[in-house]
């Protein structure tokens, strides 16, 4: 298992018909402790992993938030809203079946948002982002993405994959940015950037 990086540079996915990526995090309570601290730390932080599938340079279908198969044939499948980062594992997930795909479909990004209203990254600990081949059943993670904890950002552009060919591949984008709250405008622009 590797670390990928933007200096990584483009990985080759040949072989790969199956790949998964998750989110995980950790809930925080900030510095606050006591009593207000324990019920932050219950209650958690609401950060989503959304997929877009880009038709050249157009956003056309999103998986996540309230949309779990976009293509209606399983192709890019969402695992559902984690609303507290308190689940073992993977918080949320995508899985991408490359071969179901629509031609017309030229990349994906994937993009981890603080996007509802009243969500941070800032209460947010340990943030990861894990890349799986699920190619012939089994899932085995191969790589990990760790974005920067710096900053007041509320969204985080962390991979594309794109078709170079007859083959598909995987950059990482670890590009953070802000976006209005609830705004799926919003969030589509920012991942066309």
């Amino acid at each position: 298992m590797i670390t990928l990086s933007k200096e990584s540079g483009p990985a080759d996915l040949a072989g790969v018909t199956n790949m998964a990526i998750g989110v995980s995090w950790d809930p925080s309570s900030g510095a606050s402790g006591g009593v207000l601290g324990i019920m932050r730390r219950k209650r958690g932080v609401d950060l989503d992993l959304i997929a877009i599938l880009m038709q050249g340079g157009d956003p056309v279908r999103f998986a996540g938030l309230d949309s779990l198969d976009p293509m209606g044939n399983g192709s890019v499948l969402h695992s559902g809203d984690e609303q507290t980062g308190a689940a073992s594992g993977d918080d949320e997930t995508v899985n991408v079946t490359f071969a179901n795909l629509a031609p017309a479909i030229t990349s994906i990004v994937f993009v981890a948002a603080a996007f509802k209203k009243g969500s941070s990254f800032e209460k947010a600990n340990n943030v990861s982002f894990k890349i799986y081949d699920a190619t012939g059943g089994s899932t085995q993670q191969v790589a990990d993405i760790w974005p920067s904890l710096l900053g007041q950002d509320n969204a985080c552009a962390v991979a594309r994959a794109f078709r170079n060919g007859n083959t598909w591949q995987l950059e990482v984008l670890n590009r953070n940015g802000k976006i209005k709250q609830g705004d799926k405008q919003a969030l589509l622009r920012f991942a066309m950037l």
